[in-house]
């Protein structure tokens, strides 16, 4: 869960995405348009992102009023 002042509760995954989806996050609260997020990495460069299984993940965000 994000908050419209990038307070968050939880977490999706490590390294770059997080931060990421608070982003996209903070923008569909404005908006109100959901997403669909999709992050991926190739398994011998994951550790250099922050990724440490590899592999894709998808992040469907919207808002909850």
């Amino acid at each position: 869960m994000v908050d419209d002042e990038a307070n968050f509760l939880g977490s999706v995954s490590g390294g770059c995405v997080e931060g990421a989806v608070i982003t996209e996050a903070i923008d569909v609260i404005g908006n109100g348009q959901p997403r669909l997020l999709e992050f991926g990495v190739a398994d011998e460069t994951a550790w250099q992102v922050g990724l440490t299984c590899g592999g894709r993940i998808r992040i469907y965000v919207e808002r909850v009023d």
